[in-house]
């Protein structure tokens, strides 16, 4: 229970933080160069630009709704962590306001620089709070719903409620600032997928091989790594064969296939891009490997 507790506090301080590195995108970055966004985000920058509405206050009373709606279809966990993201996302979209760093970054004659910006932070942001399992509220939570009542997936929900939103702040921007905040979509889409995966990211590779017995030798003198044998059968002939299953590093790659071709140039080897690795040897008791060393 005690870790239990511990991965929870943990979990809720780094979905406090990502939503606090977001909202000050959009305080900094996105408002005063006026770029919008999709989402709720996007809505509560048409609210300020019509209305002048507080994105904070905006942002708090159109999820609550959502957040009511997605009641019965979103677990106690999802839901509390939904909840304690789009309260501190609506604190710090009014924080920010009230601190002069948001005035001392002038980028207002750069859009190009400004997209970049607002595009890391924002992915930054985003990122925190997938990783450690919450949400930010919004178009999230149609997207959820639509997914588990009618079937659609849900970045095809997401895809067209920004398109929606987006389209609708051609009111208020010109298509020059719509092209730029497409710019920043596509920034923070990459930004927050390396954020969410992880720094581990690793190569899986599937070795198919007569020789696999020389061909794992070789990998445990040369690399020091594991591997796993994974029982397979030949689709042609129905015979059975070990394959060779290994993860290493991105770096180690031109290594591997030496050792393969060494051992068989006619091996089969299928390169599988893995994004996270958590483990022996990546994570915890790193191995220091010696690949300038020739045998």
């Amino acid at each position: 229970m005690q870790k239990i507790n511990k991965k929870s506090i943990m979990e809720l301080l780094m979905i406090m933080i990502g939503c606090a590195i977001y909202a000050l995108s959009l305080d900094m970055i996105s408002v005063p160069n006026k770029l919008t966004d999709g989402g709720i985000s996007g809505i509560t920058l048409l609210l300020r630009h019509f209305w002048g509405i507080n994105m904070g206050l905006s942002s708090l009373l159109l999820n609550i709704p959502l957040i009511i709606l997605g009641y019965r279809f979103m677990g106690k966990r999802l839901l509390a962590y939904t909840i304690w993201g789009t309260l501190w996302l609506s604190f710090f979209l009014w924080f920010w306001r009230l601190i002069p760093i948001i005035s001392h970054l002038n980028l207002e004659h750069d859009l190009f620089l400004s997209a970049i910006l607002a595009g890391t932070l924002s992915g930054i942001g985003l990122g925190l709070v997938f990783r450690f399992n919450g949400t930010s509220g919004g178009t999230d939570i149609i997207a959820r719903i639509m997914q588990m009542k009618y079937g659609i997936s849900s970045g095809k929900v997401l895809l067209f409620c920004d398109t929606i939103i987006l389209l609708s702040s051609l009111t208020y921007l010109d298509l020059k600032h719509i092209m730029y905040t497409l710019v920043a979509a596509f920034i923070l889409s990459r930004v927050m997928d390396a954020v969410q995966q992880g720094a581990y990211s690793a190569r899986g590779l599937l070795i198919i091989s007569d020789h696999y017995q020389e061909i794992a030798k070789m990998i445990d003198l040369k690399l020091d790594r594991g591997f796993t044998y994974l029982e397979a059968r030949g689709g042609y002939k129905k015979t059975k064969r070990p394959v060779i299953y290994l993860v290493v590093s991105p770096r180690e790659i031109p290594l591997v296939k030496e050792l393969i071709a060494a051992e068989d140039p006619q091996a089969f080897v299928s390169v599988i891009e893995v994004h996270e690795v958590l483990g022996e040897g990546f994570t915890y008791k790193q191995k220091s490997h010696h690949l300038l060393i020739r045998k």
